[in-house]
């Protein structure tokens, strides 16, 4: 998920100029502290050339075409994949690479019982939905 012009940049202006969101660090390394919160930027420097370049032109686009379905959460989206091992492969290598340029969203991976969907959840503090739709809209369609 990259920042995407104007809209990402209107949502984080909002979210600053309300103290909901306050950027504490300028670095691609995790917040150590939990009472600290990242600022709603993509680190795309954290992932080396190689990695940004699977992670946003192959995984991304991919799963997109792989996923199945979309839930519309109050703090974020679920999104549905098949369970076959290929896909949960993938899926995992996404959220690997996710969680370094975006440490500010909470991701969970789940496979409903009896042979059900795999689910991605994204989701976080306020201010990460809209994230998710300024930053993703095609994700969500």
């Amino acid at each position: 998920m990259r920042m995407v012009g104007a809209i990402a940049l209107t949502v984080l202006s909002s979210l600053l100029a309300s103290g909901q969101a306050k950027p504490q660090r300028n670095s691609a390394q995790p917040v150590a502290d939990a009472k600290r919160e990242s600022p709603f930027i993509c680190y795309v420097y954290a992932l080396s050339p190689k990695e940004r370049d699977r992670h946003f032109n192959e995984l991304g686009p991919r799963l997109r075409k792989l996923k199945t379905g979309v839930r519309e959460l109050a703090d974020g989206y679920e999104f549905q994949f098949p369970t076959d091992w290929k896909t949960f492969q993938l899926v995992a290598e996404w959220v690997a690479g996710e969680r370094l340029c975006c440490p500010f969203f909470e991701i969970e991976m789940r496979v409903d019982k009896e042979g059900g969907p795999l689910w991605l959840r994204l989701t976080g503090r306020e201010g990460t939905k809209q994230f998710i739709q300024a930053d993703a809209p095609d994700w969500i369609k």
